[in-house]
């Protein structure tokens, strides 16, 4: 399989084992008018497995919405066939807009244009509680849960 270089954009590298469709959702990866391409289940001495993505146009990317999906992930930033970023990325301390509480009393289900807001309360465990209400809420470890 050969997969063109990047001359101009960014590779998202180290997403987990079938992470990368999820990211490629949420990101928007779809409507873009470049190329993008997938690539699944690429052998990694570190991980075992891990999805790669890469995208042939340099864009603004959610860093704590990355992190947030799997903080293990690192972007490199490629401009005139050159790696001019490499970025490693974490949990990010809150989320916003992403996940919404489940809660039917939090103001957000009465206050729809209020935006849902989650804080990291435990790294180790990947929780975070809305800030509104307090109610937990912690990611499923299958992007397919």
């Amino acid at each position: 399989m050969v997969i063109d270089a990047i001359h101009n954009g960014i590779v998202i590298d180290h997403i987990a084992a079938g992470k990368s469709m999820e990211l490629y959702d949420i990101l928007g990866l779809g409507r873009l008018d470049c190329t993008v391409a997938i690539l699944k289940n690429v052998p990694s001495r570190k991980l075992g497995r891990k999805d790669i993505i890469k995208i042939d146009q340099l864009l603004e990317l959610d860093w704590d919405l990355l992190g947030y999906v799997d903080p293990n992930i690192t972007v490199n930033i490629i401009r005139d066939d050159i790696r001019v970023e490499k970025r490693q990325l974490k949990l990010p301390e809150r989320i916003r807009g992403v996940i919404r509480c489940r809660n039917p009393r939090c103001i957000t289900s009465v206050e729809q244009e209020l935006e849902h807001e989650f804080k990291l309360t435990d790294r180790e465990n990947r929780i975070y509680r809305c800030v509104y209400c307090e109610t937990r809420y912690s990611p499923p470890e299958d992007p397919r849960e």
